[in-house]
């Protein structure tokens, strides 16, 4: 399956942008976010967010990171945004100048959750492998675009049939970063059948 990026369609276009062949530059705008409700009450729908739709319900998205993210909360990666109410990003998020956040976030009906883990705020470049299986998604991360380590595996209930995913950057606060995107390709499925317990039988 080869990745087209001409077939890639802003949902929401920031300001400052490049697109060349395999190589998209975003640069953010304060203020932008994906959120919604959980913990902190508020809705954030703003992010500019770039994506292919597909009706393929295997495969794999692979793309290469690189950011010069120096404020709290500034991130950017993967996503795959349904609507306002569902979608799923996986990131690198600034914090300080110690740690930052490497994690992802789920929202399923209008209800986001987070989940991260702390890195060393010197890595300033990631690799990112987002899969689906049907209704299923995998988001695994690498270093060198070799090893990939699993980051999350969750369901979105409304990713059915045609979806849509690709890249995203925002600037939650009071200020702005250039995020790279390159090395992008589209892939047979990379996340692998189950082959332990067997699914229950309904």
């Amino acid at each position: 399956m080869k990745f087209d990026i001409t077939k890639l369609e802003w949902t929401r276009k920031p300001k400052d942008y490049i697109m060349s062949d395999n190589k998209i530059t975003i640069t953010t705008e304060p203020n932008t976010d994906l959120w919604q409700r959980t913990y902190y009450h508020f809705r954030n729908d703003n992010a500019p967010v770039l994506q292919m739709e597909t009706e393929e319900k295997y495969f794999s998205f692979i793309v290469k990171t690189e950011f010069d993210s120096k404020h709290r909360f500034d991130q950017c990666g993967v996503v795959v945004y349904l609507n306002s109410e569902n979608w799923l990003k996986g990131s690198i998020e600034y914090e300080n100048d110690i740690f930052q956040h490497l994690g992802s976030v789920v929202t399923n009906n209008g209800y986001s959750d987070w989940a991260t883990t702390e890195i060393d705020a010197s890595i300033k470049s990631m690799w990112y492998r987002l899969s689906r299986r049907e209704d299923d998604f995998c988001i695994e991360c690498s270093a060198d675009g070799k090893v990939y380590k699993q980051m999350r595996i969750c369901h979105i209930f409304k990713a059915k049939d045609n979806i849509k995913f690709g890249i995203y950057a925002c600037s939650p606060e009071n200020s702005s970063f250039t995020a790279t995107f390159s090395n992008m390709e589209m892939k047979e499925c990379q996340w692998e059948k189950h082959n332990g317990q067997a699914p229950d039988k309904e």
